[in-house]
């Protein structure tokens, strides 16, 4: 019998609540120097973020008190509408290019990112699609092979932009809920196969990937070129020590470190409040992956109990990819870190992705 609980999940809110008022004071220190010497104004990313958050808490209301089973109705209106936006944004004259990526549609207040979009829109088209094949899904024909032909397109069309961290993402979560919906693992490492050799390929064919895995394996080859991300990421954690050189106090947010409000703002964390501070965002987001698998359990269907593995595992795994490249444990990618980074798409599609979490905590068993 469906029990609704009158609260949503109180400890994962104070642990988003805290994620987010950490981003906000990195986003004031980190992108100060920068935000001044572009804009004339060191708040203007902070501002802008403020209101993003503003925004942000609004949709996780909204998503909080809506049935997460409308999205098992619409499941596939709602990955279309996805696909239409990825497909935009790589025609010249709609994609907006920076960095040499062309990942953003300019919406005029701000730069609306779709690959943000489309992997909430995957999460819910593969639950409800496991969720409807649930019988068929140790069937490679009819329960398997259709949903990895949209997750290989997705994944595709996002490497075009390109925007690889996202799209090993997507890879990422999409089979883990395949898995928890009982998909064989025989079917997973038959696919890994050619996956890894298809990965391989696409690294290899473009000079600028393969010279970022060369980066990777040994950055100081080419300090002052590239090798310059990582090596200044690593200067910034190890000047932090244990306890950090104080807030406000990064030397490295001084043009240094490039994007340091963005996909390096870990590392000035980590510079400004030391090992004890990244330590405790790195522990604040595993209880964040503890309390989104403690709602898929209790889930009181499959539907949301896929949902939630889907959700907590594109935050979790986006964290990991992110804090990897910062300390120099994988590759650079460009992805941010959730609730902390500065951007508008990433923590609105996030916060909007925590509230189906909270309501699906709400009608748990």
């Amino acid at each position: 019998m469906e029990e609704k609980n009158s609260n949503i999940d109180f400890p994962l809110l104070i642990i988003t609540l805290i994620l987010i008022l950490i981003g906000l004071i990195m986003i004031m220190s980190a992108s100060g120097v920068r935000a001044y010497n572009r804009y004339g104004n060191a708040h203007y990313f902070f501002s802008r973020q403020l209101l993003f958050v503003l925004a942000g808490l609004i949709l996780m209301l909204i998503a909080s008190r809506l049935d997460y089973n409308i999205y098992y109705k619409y499941s596939r209106i709602i990955l279309g509408l996805g696909f239409i936006l990825l497909t935009l944004v790589l025609i010249p004259g709609i994609g907006r290019t920076a960095g040499g990526a062309t990942r953003w549609i300019s919406l005029g207040f701000f730069d609306f990112q779709p690959s943000e979009a489309i992997k909430l829109a995957l999460i819910i088209y593969i639950a409800s699609f496991v969720t409807r094949k649930s019988s068929k899904i140790q069937d490679f024909k009819k329960g398997i092979l259709p949903v990895v032909i949209i997750i290989g397109l997705s994944a595709f069309l996002i490497m075009q932009q390109p925007d690889m961290g996202t799209a090993v993402n997507i890879i990422g979560f999409s089979f883990i809920i395949l898995l928890v919906g009982g998909m064989r693992f025989k079917h997973l490492f038959g696919l890994s196969i050619p996956g890894v050799l298809l990965m391989g390929y696409y690294i290899s064919s473009a000079p600028y990937r393969l010279n970022r895995v060369q980066t990777f394996l040994n950055p100081w080859e080419d300090p002052r070129g590239s090798g310059y991300h990582i090596i200044q990421s690593l200067l910034a954690l190890g000047s932090g020590g244990l306890t950090g050189v104080g807030p406000g106090n990064s030397r490295q947010k001084f043009l240094y470190l490039p994007e340091p409000g963005t996909d390096f703002i870990f590392a000035i964390l980590g510079e400004e409040f030391g090992f004890i501070g990244a330590a405790f965002v790195i522990i604040l987001f595993g209880f964040f992956a503890y309390r989104g698998v403690l709602i898929a359990l209790n889930a009181r269907d499959l539907f949301g109990s896929l949902l939630a593995t889907g959700i907590t595992s594109m935050i979790i795994i986006q964290v990991l990819i992110n804090i990897g490249a910062v300390t120099s444990l994988l590759p650079v990618t460009g992805i941010t870190l959730p609730f902390i980074s500065y951007g508008g798409s990433s923590l609105l599609i996030s916060l909007y992705a925590v509230g189906i979490l909270f309501n699906i905590s709400r009608h748990s068993q």
